[in-house]
């Protein structure tokens, strides 16, 4: 393990950028109740910023158009990051943490997620810990399914429950349009309402690097959480169908549990001037045109 670097005292700053199943398989159900996986998972460039004020004590205020579904701060995922990780370190720094909540929650894209990643990554910064240091994945562990992936958010494929991870994938240029209905899906009870089938055997073959490959390769590998999901929640049904519609989109479908879902396109004109037609026709809908890596 390489050197610790020295603590910090100034305020840090994190993004905690959405996270997007561009595949989600579920392969089987396990004894512990707990489903094995496999996902092809993206990071786009929209994102909730989480920053930390290192100092004695834990704090947490949140602000932005998603502010009020986070709840208490000691249920919040951030919270819950930091006093994992100051478990791993015996006298460590934590401080006052600002979180911009710009993620629409319960929607599919790992928010929350991606807000605990984050804080263990600040919590890493103002101890002088490096970004590799084992305790970092030990913590994320302890949160949940989505952590780990989070924790370096690039291309991976996800297997297992959600901690077995590949090396970083490099993947073509995707520009992708999100959108959410404005409805929160419980996890818990897609996955109830889903119809398992035998237990299948996870794909060995690679990712393609080259775009319409890639694009063939997702056509094969569907979310098996999009049927439940739509069952649950029908205006998934409607943002899929108006992003099918887009005559320049490749692939449309929902990510994760939902609500959130996706579009891939050729080319960023291409999926902005479709998220501009959708803002204009669903006014309601969360609507961002996004890079995806």
């Amino acid at each position: 393990m390489a050197a610790a670097k020295p603590a910090v005292t100034v305020p840090l700053s994190e993004r905690a950028p959405a996270k997007v199943n561009l595949s989600l398989r579920v392969l089987g159900r396990r004894d512990d109740g707990y489903h094995e996986l496999e996902s092809l998972v993206a990071f786009a460039d929209v994102a909730d910023v989480l920053s930390l004020t290192p100092g004695p004590t834990l704090a947490l205020d949140v602000e932005g158009p998603y502010a009020a579904a986070c709840g208490d701060a000691a249920d919040n995922l951030v919270w819950r990051a930091a006093q994992a990780l100051a478990v791993c370190i015996p006298g460590g720094r934590l401080g006052g943490f600002h979180l911009d909540k710009q993620l629409p929650a319960a929607a599919g894209v790992g928010g929350g997620s991606a807000d605990a990643a984050a804080a263990l990554r600040l919590v890493a910064r103002a101890n002088g810990l490096n970004p590799g240091d084992p305790r970092l994945r030990e913590a994320a562990l302890a949160l949940g399914a989505d952590v780990s992936v989070c924790l370096d958010p690039v291309a991976r494929m996800m297997r297992g429950i959600g901690h077995d991870l590949s090396p970083a994938l490099t993947l073509p240029p995707l520009a992708a349009v999100l959108v959410n209905p404005g409805v929160a899906v419980s996890t818990r009870e897609v996955f109830s309402r889903l119809a398992l089938r035998p237990e299948r055997p996870a794909s060995a073959d690679a990712v393609p690097t080259a775009l319409p490959a890639l694009f063939a390769w997702l056509e094969t590998r569907p979310n098996d959480l999009e049927a439940p999901a739509r069952a649950l929640a029908p205006a998934i049904g409607a943002v899929l169908d108006a992003l099918r519609a887009i005559p320049d989109a490749r692939l449309a479908r929902m990510s994760g549990s939902g609500a959130t879902c996706f579009a891939l396109f050729t080319s960023m004109a291409a999926a902005q001037t479709a998220a501009r037609a959708l803002t204009r026709d669903h006014p309601l809908w969360w609507v961002r045109a996004t890079a995806l890596r």
